[in-house]
């Protein structure tokens, strides 16, 4: 063999060895196995019970909720519902990077894919149910443009409404009577809707503001049916659970499966975008750079307060759960460096169906987002908590790769993905 032959030889030995072939990659240990087993959609628990919402788990509860999900009769123009913003087939977002309702919203729309899974609500966490965050665009100025007066007067004008209400709730009472009940009236911002309500009796106000809560159960039963269900990446997983290499070989590339190496190891994403939904539904700070200069952008410093005033939050008047019930409101951390700047994590399901990403929608591709981790930019707004991860464009292209690999379908009837005939 001469000194050519040799050398070539040589170096398909070395390559053999130093480069780890398909079999050598789908090689997982008990560690590895463990975290990809916690983050696998089989280990997604039951629904939580949702103490504040007497009817969350309620069948006529969540048809109720649905028609209420798509009828832009409640809203200030009679052109915006929930589903315009929370729309089915972008993963129930609406792929712009600031909502837009009867106004410009300062928030990138949040899919309400999981939720309930979640003790908090909005990007700051303002809200603790789903119920209670429903009910928050429907009178914002910029969203919904409404007011609950309005919506009561709508519920009862509409026998199809009312009747299914009475079924679920109780007796719908009368709010057609306008010097009791004013057309427009709500304790909001707008100068004239409130003006309108502190003129109102409390008895009345009790009355209109417990049609609007049950409003938001009702939306919340029917959101809580909408889960996500296997991606690729759940098919995987399972298939290494079982020991199945040729599934496994099938399913993933080498790239996805560098990349989801990178995600459990080097890129340390989940210690946020950790379980079955990728996320550990807490806030956290890393360093976005805010597009405006609004009074919004301490975060999670402002929605704790917010939520905690809230006559809509679990220890409210019109939630339905006992003092015990209320853990998570009531020792929530109110203070701290920690919360200025912080934003809750958002799920990273069906990914690609929900660009623009993070809380203003400040970066429009998957590209952007794991480049701005890798750089770890410091923040603007309090103190960020990432540091650079110094990845490789490989490493940046397979941790994209993986990250393509979460999209799946929805658990949910495609009864359910429009409005009720």
């Amino acid at each position: 063999m001469g000194r050519i032959e040799f050398a070539i030889a040589f170096l398909s030995i070395l390559i053999a060895v130093v480069a780890p072939g398909p079999s050598h990659a789908q090689t997982w240990t008990a560690a590895e196995r463990s975290i990809l087993r916690s983050l696998w959609i089989g280990s997604l628990p039951q629904l939580p019970k949702d103490s504040s919402n007497q009817v969350a788990d309620n069948t006529e509860a969540a048809k109720l909720g649905q028609k209420l999900f798509f009828d832009m009769r409640f809203s200030g123009n009679k052109k915006i519902a929930c589903s315009s913003c929370h729309k089915p087939e972008k993963g129930f977002a609406d792929g712009l990077p600031l909502a837009q309702g009867m106004g410009a919203v300062p928030r990138h729309t949040p899919t309400i894919i999981g939720t309930a899974y979640s003790p908090w609500f909005f990007w700051d966490g303002r809200k603790d149910s789903q119920w209670s965050q429903a009910l928050g665009p429907m009178e914002s100025p910029v969203e919904h443009g409404g007011t609950r007066t309005e919506f009561a007067k709508i519920l009862y004008s509409n026998q199809a409404y009312r009747k299914s209400y009475e079924a679920i709730f109780d007796e719908l009472r009368d709010t057609t009577d306008e010097s009791r009940f004013p057309n427009i009236a709500a304790p909001i911002d707008d100068p004239q809707s409130r003006a309108a309500w502190d003129a109102m009796k409390e008895g009345d106000r009790q009355i209109v503001s417990r049609i609007y809560s049950n409003i938001g159960k009702a939306i919340a039963a029917y959101e809580r049916l909408i889960i996500p269900g296997p991606s690729r990446f759940d098919q995987y997983v399972e298939a290494v659970l079982n020991g199945d290499q040729a599934t496994q070989k099938e399913l993933f590339t080498d790239d996805e499966i560098g990349g989801l190496r990178l995600f459990i190891g080097k890129g340390n994403c989940i210690e946020c975008h950790n379980g079955p939904l990728f996320t550990n539904n807490d806030f956290h700070n890393t360093g976005l750079t805010p597009r405006t200069d609004a009074p919004g952008n301490s975060g999670r410093a402002a929605g704790v307060k917010s939520v905690q005033a809230d006559e809509f939050n679990c220890l409210g008047p019109f939630s339905d759960a006992e003092d015990a019930d209320c853990g998570e409101l009531k020792f929530a951390k109110l203070s701290g460096a920690e919360l200025i700047g912080s934003f809750k994590t958002p799920t990273l399901r069906n990914l690609g169906k929900t660009a623009p990403y993070m809380h203003e929608g400040q970066l429009s591709t998957l590209s952007a987002v794991v480049d701005f981790y890798n750089r770890a930019p410091k923040a603007k707004i309090g103190r960020s908590e990432l540091k650079p991860l110094r990845l490789t464009e490989t490493e940046l292209f397979r941790l994209k790769r993986f990250l393509m690999t979460l999209d799946g379908p929805l658990m949910v009837p495609q009864a359910l993905m429009s409005p009720p005939r």
